[in-house]
């Protein structure tokens, strides 16, 4: 027998806004309009880079490793936020529930990991423009997109087994609208260090992604301080905005999170899950916005395809 049939949960419940369940259908509506200007955001960028030769370099390569990692972020939530805030749905299979979190953890490393071959890539073009096409080459790019696709898998592959080898007795109330790795793990009543001692190991790779795109922006900022011109400095800066923006927009509400967890004494629930679904909704929604706004190359060449549309 396995160690999940010991088990004596059937079935986690995930939680929607609580004490505002009456609303849940009004607050659906958002959420499901959010969700819709993502998929069709980040389809849209994928699409144009595909169609679209002249943005057949690394960047928008790199760009397209951002949409595809903020489509799985989006298609891995969609089941349970929908069944939640559409059906008052709040029950999941512990099966249903470890193959979620997998997929989630998956596309946050997959994301941070992407936004962090993109602050080298501004790195490279700013430090070393002259070199920057010879040393980014199209086969490079793909092998460095399947590197990161693996690094994903192989980090988070482990936490559904772990999971799965627990034991859960009573406790089935998970804190979130969708299943996280930490958040299963403290409902088992068995010992768990395994799992903690791995879900920091993950933590730390993730954290250890943002340091080093710090890293890489101080090294720009160095470079760029050594340009002469200041009209310069601002075009070689102008470069980086997207990128900040999409730093900050996925890493602010991890860090918020974890603040709270840490040192929220009296926390409220509402809080904590209100921050924990602008996780996951955020980055899909706005990546694809940030792109197009400040890109002009993207931003034209999507204007270009609606206007054709709609002159049919």
């Amino acid at each position: 027998m396995s160690a999940f049939n010991k088990s004596e949960v059937q079935l986690f419940l995930l939680i929607g806004f609580p004490g505002l369940e009456h609303a849940h259908i009004w607050i659906s509506i958002p959420i499901c309009l959010m969700y819709l200007v993502a998929i069709m955001g980040n389809s849209t960028i994928l699409f144009i880079i595909k169609t679209e030769p002249s943005l057949h370099e690394p960047m928008y390569y790199f760009l397209a490793m951002l949409a595809i990692s903020d489509l799985g972020l989006s298609f891995s939530s969609l089941p349970t936020m929908l069944r939640i805030f559409l059906f008052n749905a709040m029950g999941i299979s512990p099966n249903a529930c470890f193959a979620q979190e997998f997929f989630i953890h998956g596309f946050t490393v997959m994301e941070s990991s992407v936004l962090l071959v993109m602050s080298l890539d501004r790195f490279l073009a700013i430090h070393n423009p002259l070199r920057y096409s010879s040393l980014l080459t199209s086969n490079r790019v793909v092998k460095m997109g399947l590197i990161l696709a693996i690094r994903s898998i192989f980090l988070v592959l482990p936490f559904p087994f772990t999971l799965r080898r627990l034991k859960y007795c009573r406790k089935n109330l998970l804190s979130h609208s969708y299943c996280l790795h930490q958040d299963t793990m403290n409902l088992a009543c068995s010992d768990n260090k395994i799992n903690v001692i791995y879900g920091f190991f993950v933590a730390v790779c993730t954290m250890l992604d943002l340091v080093l795109i710090i890293l890489s922006y101080m090294l720009i900022l160095k470079t760029v301080l050594s340009i002469a011109s200041l009209a310069e400095r601002l075009k070689a800066l102008n470069t980086c905005v997207s990128h900040i923006c999409a730093v900050l927009i996925f890493y602010v509400p991890i860090i918020t999170l974890a603040a709270i967890h840490r040192f929220g004494k009296h926390k409220s629930p509402l809080v904590v899950i209100l921050i924990a679904d602008l996780f996951l909704l955020l980055p899909p929604l706005m990546n694809p916005i940030v792109y197009c706004v400040k890109t002009p190359q993207i931003r034209k060449k999507v204007l270009g395809k609606f206007f054709n549309i709609c002159m049919r």
